[in-house]
């Protein structure tokens, strides 16, 4: 690692302010638990472990003392400077962590959905470097099946090429200035905000950047469905990360 480097200040954004509808669980998914604790705290924890200076974790408005006492506090993690309220969508949540991010010195960031509890250090690694080199990357795995463009009656319509696509996970990883800025212009006009899904279309469609595609893992997945639970307490127990670990 250079000098310059080991004087940059980097943070993480995690996002814990969804609702996991389709989890149909009367817990939020980010608390359910997951071998013994609550799901949030794996994302947690292995930027707690990594090189990553500061964490902002973005909740519910509900839910930002109930975070602060009962995940921040109980599980002991001081690398967490700041709980804030989430948005209606999740780019609003985003830039909430962006902006309770400002005028630190920050240099890059990597923003991350709480509900991927298999984040690895390896990940995070390849994701810093990656926006150091690109100032805008994102984690991804090739697609593995065959993907269909369907109209509006359901009938296929196009087959793209499946060796041109990828599944983005998180985190995405951005050089500070560059995201903060997209998002601001993200904001400025309310039709700019029309059909955003994740971070990198921000930088993509407010920025002439273009993303890198960073190679991610395939047990780096999302929990949004009960399905994904099961999968993950498999993940977790073979990597030995479980309720006994």
């Amino acid at each position: 690692m250079s000098g310059t480097e080991n004087t940059q200040k980097t943070a993480a954004i995690v996002l814990a302010a969804g609702q996991g509808k389709r989890m149909k669980s009367s817990v939020q998914k980010q608390f359910l638990e997951l071998g013994g604790r609550p799901l949030i705290t794996y994302a947690l924890q292995r930027f707690e472990e990594s090189g990553v200076n500061q964490i902002v974790l973005v909740t519910g408005k509900a839910d930002v003392e109930y975070c602060r006492e009962h995940i921040v506090k109980a599980f002991g993690f001081r690398k967490v400077t700041a709980v804030v309220a989430g948005g209606k969508e999740r780019y609003h949540s985003v830039y909430e962590g962006l902006k309770a991010l400002a005028g630190q010195g920050i240099s890059h960031v990597l923003i991350h959905d709480g509900a991927r509890p298999l984040l690895t250090d390896q990940i995070i690694r390849d994701a810093l470097e990656g926006a150091r080199a690109y100032s805008a990357c994102v984690i991804a795995v090739p697609v593995k099946d065959t993907i269909k463009i369907g109209d509006e009656n359901q009938f296929a319509v196009e087959t793209p090429r499946r060796d041109r696509l990828w599944q983005i996970q998180t985190p995405q990883a951005f050089s500070y200035p560059l995201i903060m800025n997209a998002y601001e212009k993200l904001f400025s006009r309310e039709e700019y905000q029309n059909g955003v899904t994740d971070d990198a279309m921000v930088v993509e469609t407010m920025t002439e950047v273009p993303v890198r595609l960073i190679p991610g893992d395939y047990r780096n997945i999302k929990v949004t469905t009960p399905e994904d639970m099961i999968l993950a307490e498999a993940f977790l127990g073979a990597a030995g990360q479980g309720v006994n670990a």
